[in-house]
């Protein structure tokens, strides 16, 4: 819900605070009695279960009960509230483990497959792929690029804004450009993915924020998740994990779907870098 709400209708955020406030409640609630209780409809209720991941109402309302289930019997992770300055190593490797661990699970559960598949295809048949990404966002990027190279496909990561732009006036159909922001709002992140739209090339966002400025230009979308922010944990590292771990389903599913092509490519990279791990005695 926290990565979410920018992208809810105020009646969708009733019915998302409604639930995150009270899920034993809430999951005692029929459709109606919660479209009730948060002064919506039941069709808002409908789209707020599925924004936040769930087939619909039903499916929400058992995890719901679950999690309130969790939450009753203490088995609910104790390690669930910000880092503070005077906390041990010991508690801040246990705090960042719990968030990372939670980041990913919430990536997971709401990663629309459909969307990654298509994803999928569109970069394994590509002739050439095209990454942007600003800061945080442009290591991320580096990695997919990284990773996809290592498999034979043609992939450059941009981190210049002017590059990335002049790269992307050169992008046609049969071409893919990837962009990778967190924010979803990043103009530098947005130009070079609306000219590579404009000029035919399909087109992907991976972002935190559905519906922001960037899927706009983007024929498919990729939500991440990300963990709280605090003071000690900055946005750049929770946004990283979740982008992380679709550049990681994205790369073992191409690299499924062209493994004859992949795994010779993979075992050359292997090879031409086999000597530089080697140590003499």
């Amino acid at each position: 819900m926290r990565s979410l709400a920018p992208s809810m209708t105020p009646s969708m955020l009733a019915v998302a605070e409604a639930v995150a406030a009270d899920p034993a409640g809430c999951a005692r609630l029929t459709v109606s009695a919660l479209a009730e209780h948060t002064g919506t409809s039941e069709a808002t209720v409908v789209r707020t279960a599925r924004l936040l991941g769930y087939p619909g109402y039903r499916d929400l309302r058992l995890a719901l009960a679950a999690l309130a289930a969790q939450q009753e019997s203490g088995a609910a992770p104790a390690v669930t509230v910000d880092i503070a300055v005077d906390d041990s190593l010991a508690d801040v490797v246990a705090k960042l483990a719990h968030e990372e661990a939670q980041t990913l699970a919430d990536t997971a559960a709401a990663l629309d497959l459909t969307q990654l598949a298509a994803a999928v295809t569109a970069l394994a048949t590509a002739r050439r792929i095209d990454i942007y990404g600003i800061g945080a966002s442009a290591l991320v990027g580096q990695d997919l690029a990284q990773k996809l190279l290592r498999i034979g496909l043609i992939a450059h990561a941009h981190s210049d804004p002017h590059l990335a732009v002049t790269n992307a006036v050169q992008l046609r159909p049969g071409d893919v450009a990837v962009a990778v922001t967190h924010s979803g709002s990043t103009g530098d992140v947005i130009e070079p993915l609306r000219v590579a739209f404009e000029h035919g090339a399909a087109t992907i966002a991976l972002t935190a924020r559905p519906g922001s400025a960037v899927t706009h230009y983007a024929d498919h979308v990729l939500a991440t998740s990300a963990a709280r922010e605090t003071q000690l944990r900055p946005a750049a590292m929770s946004s990283r994990t979740s982008q992380l771990l679709v550049v990681d389903c994205l790369f073992v599913a191409v690299a499924q779907q062209t493994y004859e092509r992949a795994a010779p490519a993979l075992a050359a990279s292997y090879e031409a870098l086999a000597h530089r791990h080697r140590t003499t005695r």
